[in-house]
């Protein structure tokens, strides 16, 4: 594998791909404009956080606000105008990213995905979901739903006249069918420790969670950007759906962590959750087993009348 770690010094071809180590506001002004086909914003949440040597210290919201507009200020100019923007926070956060993109950007909708890990509160709510801000550029933007349908079993099928399944299918593993990807997200695990993506980066994103915003905002070719890239998945996942990619990460532990795993993925192309080109929910292992690297079409229906997958 070639070495792709580069530094604010030495910035890469974003045709190449790689990861940079620095700080994504000066790294982005050597970056070639209108380049981006999908921007994954993960910045730091308005929280103290540690990230290696590094530590975001919580700020007034109206000052999150502004240093977050400022970050789309300087990334936005990399994107094309047919471009989509992810943008991930939590609850509290979420305000922030409102009000910074709202006056930048088309905001489409609004993601929250159900993280199991949480802390337990006994005058609060515990607090298990996160949200992602779903934003294009412009009015004509890529969205591939076809590609980020969720396979679920069936409990109650309904059938035909002629006992037939109705937009489902039966198969040995039992009986399933493909429905339209909603903005409620259940089917996200967290990585832990026995899963072979878990790193000790302390927010990791899931490949499967990432996977489902690539899949749906980009093409193959594509040129997608993670300027707080972290341990690196937005790259890796990107690297396994064939997709061009380009990390910015200052931490220089977390940006050798996201070449190591790079370097892992060009022998191991799976995605934890997602095999035969669809997404499974969650406790329907024995369904996927040994099925990741299979890529032949499935007979289960979607959820509309006569569309097979």
């Amino acid at each position: 594998m070639v070495n792709r770690l580069y530094t604010s010094a030495n910035i890469p071809n974003p045709a190449n791909g790689g990861t940079i180590l620095g700080n994504c506001l000066e790294v982005v002004r050597k970056l070639p404009v209108a380049t981006v086909d999908l921007l994954v914003l993960d910045p730091p949440y308005n929280l103290n956080k540690r990230f290696g040597d590094n530590t975001f210290s919580k700020r007034p919201i109206e000052e999150y606000t502004h240093w977050l507009g400022e970050v789309l200020d300087a990334l936005l100019p990399l994107m094309k105008p047919t471009g989509t923007v992810y943008i991930c926070g939590d609850w509290h956060t979420s305000a922030s990213i409102f009000a910074a993109a709202e006056c930048r950007l088309k905001i489409r909708n609004r993601i929250t995905w159900e993280r199991e890990k949480g802390r337990g509160a006994k005058a609060n709510w515990k607090n298990s979901s996160e949200d992602i801000w779903f934003c294009t550029v412009g009015d004509e933007f890529t969205f591939n739903v076809d590609a980020v349908k969720l396979r679920r079993r069936v409990i109650a099928p309904y059938r035909n006249g002629d006992g037939s399944p109705k937009d489902w299918a039966e198969t040995t593993d039992g009986n399933f069918r493909d429905t339209h990807p909603s903005n409620i997200w259940t089917d996200i695990t967290i990585p832990f420790w026995s899963m072979p993506e878990n790193t000790d980066h302390p927010t990791q994103k899931s490949e499967k969670l990432l996977a489902k915003l690539i899949l749906a905002s980009s093409n193959p070719g594509d040129l997608v950007l993670d300027p707080f890239l972290g341990s690196g998945t937005t790259s890796v996942v990107a690297s396994k759906l064939n997709r061009r990619y380009l990390g910015i990460e200052m931490v220089e532990e977390y940006a050798l962590l996201a070449e190591w795993r790079l370097r892992q993925a060009e022998q191991d192309r799976a995605i934890q959750g997602y095999a035969d080109d669809v997404f499974w929910e969650r406790n329907t292992t024995n369904a996927i087993n040994g099925r990741a690297h299979r890529t032949e079409s499935s007979s289960v229906p979607r959820d509309e009348p006569k569309l097979l997958f």
